[in-house]
This record gives structure tokens, sequence and C-alpha cells, in this order.
């Protein structure tokens, strides 16, 4: 599976490689141009059987994870976030570090060790440490160097009636969509964009959004998902099964209102089930996007992900296959539209 074999890949946020490989790969003799930039975005050109019309389709390659930022007497690391990451929910998780991909697990002073006043709190970041098995600081540094990428160690599963377990779900069920699109016949030109350290400011976008001309931008992510315990209805940002999401604004962009109702349209005139996104926090690609040259307009669309920027997330196989179909649809609906000059 095209999504299993993504999220598999080590791809932090300004070390993409491993996942622009298989992207590379995966697209090869499905487009017509295919460009790796400088900041080394994938810009992939599929011409369409009608003229005129470009739509972008955009996905970043970059996840969540850590680095290593230095190394104590006994050999254990000390880490920073590279991204937006929960420092609760670290403890005891297995890691894998640098390119020789050497094997560790976060810890942290133990409980029965600490001071009453200690366990009242919320571990930080600066509590935690890295134990890869070495004896001392000479000996790991035989193995680890400080600046080396270190990334979750966790499986991708399928489960349940239709889940998906897996890390790096953000977005690399945005990534997956965009390849098999690219792999179909389609009726307007479709410009494929994986873009570069999203999860550190949207840097690999504001380089792409400025080389191509498109009429429309879709930003395709994994989102927050908080239909859990705890959560009131009218809290949840988005709900597993419910369908893609659809954002309307979030802390980067205010998204176009005619293209947000034509693809609620299009989604109730095919009886794909959709959801907002009701939340305006968080951000993505499309905050550069529309402000790029003389602006993109853009939408937004979401595959909804419990548990998102942590070692494993959870998604719902209908609203990924909902979402794909959804675009498929939108997009053989903007052959006939008439865009805004």
């Amino acid at each position: 599976m095209l999504l299993e074999k993504l999220t598999g890949a080590l791809s932090l946020s300004g070390n993409e490689k491993a996942v622009r490989n298989i992207v590379l790969e995966e697209i090869k003799g499905y487009v017509d141009e295919i460009k790796v930039d400088r900041m080394g975005n994938v810009i992939a050109v599929k011409k369409g059987t009608e003229e005129g019309t470009n739509i972008a389709l955009v996905a970043h390659m970059d996840e969540v994870g850590l680095m290593v930022k230095g190394i104590d007497k006994n050999g254990l690391l000390k880490f920073a976030a590279v991204g937006g990451i929960d420092a609760r929910i670290l403890v005891s998780k297995p890691v894998i570090i640098g390119e020789n991909k050497i094997p560790g697990v976060i810890g942290s002073k133990a409980v029965h060790m600490q001071k009453p006043d200690e366990r009242k709190k919320a571990l930080s970041i600066d509590d935690l440490y890295i134990d890869i098995g070495s004896k001392d600081k000479k000996e790991t540094e035989k193995e680890i160097a400080v600046g080396d990428f270190i990334y979750f160690d966790s499986d991708f599963v399928e489960f349940g009636k239709n889940r998906i377990k897996a890390k790096s779900l953000d977005d690399r069920v945005g990534c997956a969509i965009i390849i098999d699109i690219l792999k179909q016949p389609q009726p307007v030109t479709v410009t494929g964009i994986f873009t570069v350290q999203e999860e550190i400011g949207l840097r690999g976008a504001e380089v792409a959004a400025n080389q191509v001309d498109v009429d429309l931008a879709i930003i395709i992510e994994g989102t927050t998902c908080s239909d859990v315990s705890e959560v009131d209805p009218h809290s949840q940002v988005t709900a597993l099964d419910a369908g893609p999401a659809i954002s309307i604004m979030d802390r980067t962009s205010i998204y176009n209102r005619r293209y947000i109702d034509l693809m609620i349209e299009v989604a109730k005139k095919n009886n794909i089930p959709w959801q907002y996104r009701k939340s305006s926090f968080g951000g993505n690609d499309a905050g550069r996007f529309h402000t790029a040259k003389g602006g993109t307009p853009c939408v937004s669309i979401a595959v909804p992900c419990r548990y998102i920027h942590s070692p494993v997330s959870v998604l719902s196989k209908d609203d990924y296959n909902n979402t794909q179909a959804l675009l498929i649809k939108f997009i053989e609906k903007m052959n006939r539209f008439k865009f805004e000059s």
C-alpha cells in the first residue's frame, strides 16, 4: 500500500530525501514535467486533456520529530523538537536516530525518584533524554553526533473496522492522494507540488509558490481529530468517518469562499460525506500560496487524524478514500468552471 510505504519513510523537516525519492519513483512516467528545486520541493506537471486550466495539488513531505543537541557524560542524548510536539506524549517512546538508524528509547527520571512537586507538573523536553544502550559519552559519540535527526519508531497497522495507525499521517496522506491522482488521466492540467519544511514555518511552500502559475491551489493535509472522550461535540475540530474536512480559515489563511462552496456542492451532488474543519488554529502551505506573486486562490481539504504530531496517528480509511474521491470530482468540475481574472 502506497500510504504504508510513505509513512515508513524517515523524513523530518530539512531531511525529506526518503519521501522525495518515493514520490519521484511513483510519479515517473505519469507526468509530463518533473522539477526538484533548490529547497528540495518536487513540482510535477501533468497536462490535462483540455487546455486552459491549471490546478495545483499541494502536500508537504516532512514530518515532526526531534534532533540531537547534546550528549551527557553517561552517553544519554539531549534533544530539541523539530516542529510542533507536545512533550507529554514522548516518555518511553522508541525512536530511530541518524543515518545509521540507531535504536533508542526516550526516558526520564523514574516517578519514584521524583520529588512531590515534580510529580505535579508535566514533563518538558528538558526533563527527557534518549537512551541508546551505551555506557558513556565516548561510546555514544561513535554512533551519534549533535545535529542527527531523531525519528519516531512506529509501524503501519490496519486495525478495527476501517482504521489505520501510523506515524507521519500528516502529511503522507496528502502525498499519497496526489500521487494517485497524478497516475490517472485528468481533464485539466494538474501540478502536483510536494513541499519541504512545512512543519517549521511553511518554508518550502514559500519558494514553490513563486515558481508556478495556477488558477487554484488545493492544499491536502492530515488534520487534528478530537472526537474523543471529554471533548464536547461543539469543540471537536473534526470527527472520524464523517468525511473529508473543508477549512474556512486557520492561523495562516482565510480560504476563498467561492471555491469552498463549490467543493461542498460537488460533495453533495456526488453523495460524498464531508465536514467543516471547525478550528482557526494551525495552518498549512496555503499561507504562502495565497500571497505569492499576484495572489493565488486556495482551498484546503484534510483527512481527520487522531493523535496528530505524535509517534502514532489514527485515521479512517473511509475518510481517506472519500477525500480522494471528492478531489477527483472537484477537478472534473474545474474543467467546466470559469475562473475570475
